[in-house]
């Protein structure tokens, strides 16, 4: 379920338009996207996107039990989010059959 194994203890790093961005765009604040870090989640390499740095998909809850979506990279230990919405329909269904997995 989880490729990588997340830097411990889990440090956030933001980039400020990033953060507009995931407030004004898709609604969320950055502790919300922040908190499927610490819940159940399952994390894939996005080797699309993956050119100049490695970058991960995660799909996990935040603690209100709302599903996301988390692209995200780490530098210097540091988790930096680049991206995080509500998951689609398509990426909850997977993030279910994933924990399941796990359980």
């Amino acid at each position: 379920m989880n490729e990588i194994e997340l830097p411990e203890p889990i440090e956030f790093e933001w980039d400020e338009s990033n953060q507009t961005k995931i407030r004004l765009k898709h609604g969320l604040t950055l502790l919300e996207a922040e908190q499927p870090f610490a819940n159940k989640y399952a994390i894939i390499l996005d080797y699309k996107h993956s050119i100049v740095e490695r970058r991960y998909q995660l799909v996990g809850t935040s603690n209100t039990g709302k599903v996301l979506f988390i692209v995200f990279t780490i530098r210097k230990s540091k988790i930096r989010i680049i991206s995080a919405r509500s998951a689609s329909k398509k990426e909850r269904m997977y993030y279910a059959k994933e924990v399941k997995k796990a359980a």
